[in-house]
């Protein structure tokens, strides 16, 4: 009966082992989509500040030609 306990907890164990190491990769792939997506919310910061910028010249340049009504 001993060396049975023995055998199954060395299975779980065993079972254990890969759980880790499978969260640990969890954590690098979440940690990488992490980084993935404050990069992309970087990046469309930046474009709407560029499409403010756009939205304002193309009210000075309607101003100028007095294309507002």
């Amino acid at each position: 009966l001993a060396s049975l306990t023995y055998e199954l907890l060395k299975r779980m164990q065993g079972q254990l082992n890969r759980m880790e190491a499978e969260i640990g990769d969890l954590k690098l792939r979440m940690s990488a989509t992490e980084q993935h997506l404050g990069t992309q919310a970087l990046q469309l910061a930046a474009l709407n500040g560029r499409m403010d910028r756009f939205d304002e010249r193309m009210a000075r340049i309607e101003r100028r030609l007095d294309l507002i009504e």
